[in-house]
């Protein structure tokens, strides 16, 4: 059979070490300046294919997986996709941010933004768990997107996924040198190099770091099996630490410090909540492991949904035993636990805080290794970066090129950035990945090229477009303005009507196989306006950030990822053509010749 038969399928077959120019550029476009120059000129055309262009479920899981050159080992189970989820989450987000959006942001209240939170991450994790299970590839969302709303918007989204975790690992990592420093009775900045000479938000030069997400890499690479007992393990005693701070911190509790609950309004509750997104970012890596999960009907929906229940609950008994220790206006904002501990006089409990802080961010740091390799593995699976990131090691069944570049990315961030630019940001890109897998799993029910008929589609269109606008509505009016409410009185009756619209008036093209969202198309539809609610609560200065790493995205784009993607395509769509026509010509052969002539 002639699957992966493209300018793909050679890369993909030589060795991970090998480093020549065909294993970066193999594509047709690329072979001379000439071809290059015909690639440009076409490049109007070449996007239209690419955005209108949705990829085959069974060309994810089959062709492009092939590019691998390897197969990934089936070895996970339901069991080591909950540890995986657990170790995945709980780290920095909880242990490091709380602290600052209860003193700076939402008080006491911010209990119920680590509910509103978790409410939206369950919405996503249910639109993620119906993909995985019917999509088990290593690609995650970018797989997902690719199938339902094409190339184009599946490459924005690539984007900014990688972008989320390298700027989540660098956060985890700058946050692992702060409770280091904590355990060792030091300011976090005793352990970091001060460069007078960069601006404030980057001169705090952070080498701990760098070691840490070293060693990470390490045992990232060597087997992912190995990676999961050790995740397990170390999930395991962090939970028990955990336990450990809810049930002592009870024991110092005042409900006095509970007043006033809300000093900073509704407003602070949401605000808070879009930056402590950041805390349940990494669920998402579990999605990623589907390629490699013994049976994914069962596994993911148990792992991914439990693994983001026991995470929920966590948080907001982690938030409410802080705010129960002390006032919020004495809460620490850099190592909010352990100086809670030292201040009601338990000064040797925060020696176990820190320990298990840096437990639960090594195994966040591990799971994000994993799982951006193989984003990255099955994003290079169609050339729109290089296809020797994509190679599978033949002996550990691992993507040991992707792991490597993607944390050397992620070390040099961590080296020069701080925790504060790092959550808001990786906040933006998480929150706008979730909204367009929300998005992707509507079109999913409800269309079916070649099934759906011109008005049902039509109608689709026009739900989803009514239900966008009037959630970025709400978002806008939410963000400018601050006490009015009449313009609620329009954008939430628009988007309930729209969503109604679309549960009487379209019938669903697709019932799902094996396991499917609930409540379809409510839950989705709730999951992308929350999302991008919690969008309109963040600054504007990380709106600029994003906007110009988005721009730099494109330019790449249009100069290499679209002629790369597309010259394999385009060869992919030949090497089924030719397989057509073999085994076309294989059947009249055997019927020319029968058996035993």
């Amino acid at each position: 059979m002639g699957t992966g038969g493209d300018a793909g399928g050679t890369a993909a077959r030589r060795r991970g070490c090998s480093c020549t120019k065909d294993d970066f550029l193999p594509e047709e476009s690329f072979q001379s300046w000439e071809n290059y120059g015909r690639a440009l000129r076409e490049t109007g055309m070449r996007l239209r294919d690419r955005v209108l262009t949705r990829s085959l479920e069974k060309s994810e899981l089959t062709e492009v997986r092939a590019r691998s050159g390897h197969e990934m080992k089936k070895n996970l189970s339901w069991w080591d996709l909950i540890w995986f989820g657990i170790g995945a989450v709980i780290g920095a987000g909880i242990f490091v941010l709380t602290g600052q959006e209860a003193k700076e942001e939402a008080g006491p209240a911010v209990i119920l933004s680590f509910a509103v939170s978790g409410v939206s991450a369950m919405l996503s994790v249910f639109c993620y768990t119906e993909f995985a299970v019917e999509i088990p590839v290593a690609g995650g969302s970018f797989a997902y997107l690719r199938v339902e709303l094409g190339d184009f918007m599946a490459f924005i989204a690539a984007g900014n996924i990688l972008l989320e975790y390298v700027i989540g690992g660098a956060a985890v990592a700058r946050s692992w040198t702060s409770y280091f420093a904590t355990l060792l009775n030091h300011h976090p900045n005793d352990f970091r190099i001060h460069a007078t000479s960069l601006s404030a938000d980057y001169s705090r030069l952070d080498p701990i770091a760098c070691v840490v997400i070293a060693v990470v890499c390490i045992v990232a690479v060597v087997s992912t099996k190995g990676t999961s007992r050790f995740n397990y393990i170390a999930s395991i005693v962090h939970l028990a630490i955990i336990l450990f701070i809810i049930i002592a911190g009870l024991t110092k509790a005042n409900t006095h410090n509970l007043t006033p609950f809300t000093p900073f309004g509704t407003r602070g509750i949401f605000s808070a909540s879009a930056v402590l997104f950041f805390a349940y970012v990494g669920f998402d890596a579990v999605s990623t492991m589907a390629e490699e999960t013994k049976n994914p009907a069962k596994d993911i929906p148990i792992g991914l949904v439990g693994a983001m229940s026991i995470t929920t609950a966590c948080y907001c008994l982690l938030a409410l035993v802080l705010c129960l220790m002390q006032p919020y206006t004495k809460i620490d904002p850099d190592a909010p636990f352990s100086v809670a501990f030292s201040n009601v006089g338990m000064d040797w409990a925060k020696y176990i805080v820190a320990f298990g802080a840096l437990k639960g961010m090594t195994t966040v740091l591990l799971v994000s290794a994993v799982g951006q390799a193989r984003y990255l593995t099955h994003i290079a699976r169609t050339h729109m970066v290089p296809p020797w990131l994509a190679n599978v090691h033949p002996r550990t069944g691992t993507p040991i090129n992707a792991t490597i570049v993607m944390l050397i990315a992620t070390a040099v961030i961590a080296f020069f950035t701080s925790l504060g630019i790092l959550s808001n940001l990786l906040s933006i890109s998480t929150l706008f990945i979730f909204m367009l897998v929300a998005v992707a799993l509507l079109v999913r029910r409800y269309y079916v090229s070649g099934e759906t008929t011109s008005a049902n589609r039509n109608k689709l269109i026009a739900y989803l477009l009514l239900i966008l606008s009037s959630s970025v509505a709400t978002a806008l009016y939410w963000a400018l303005s601050k006490k009015g409410w009449v313009g609620y009185l329009v954008t939430v009756p628009v988007w309930f009507l729209s969503t109604l619209g679309l549960h009487l008036t379209v019938p669903q093209a697709r019932k799902p196989r094996l396991w499917g969202v609930p409540l379809v198309p409510w839950l989705p539809s709730a999951s992308i306006v929350i999302n991008i609610f919690l969008l309109g609560s963040i600054d504007g200065l990380s709106f600029a950030r994003f906007g110009v790493w988005t721009v730099l995205l494109l330019v790449y784009y249009f100069f290499l990822g679209l002629h790369a993607s597309y010259d394999t395509a385009k060869a992919a769509d030949l090497s089924r053509e030719a397989t057509k026509i073999e085994e076309g010509n294989g059947g009249a052969a055997m019927e020319g010749h029968p058996a035993g002539a």
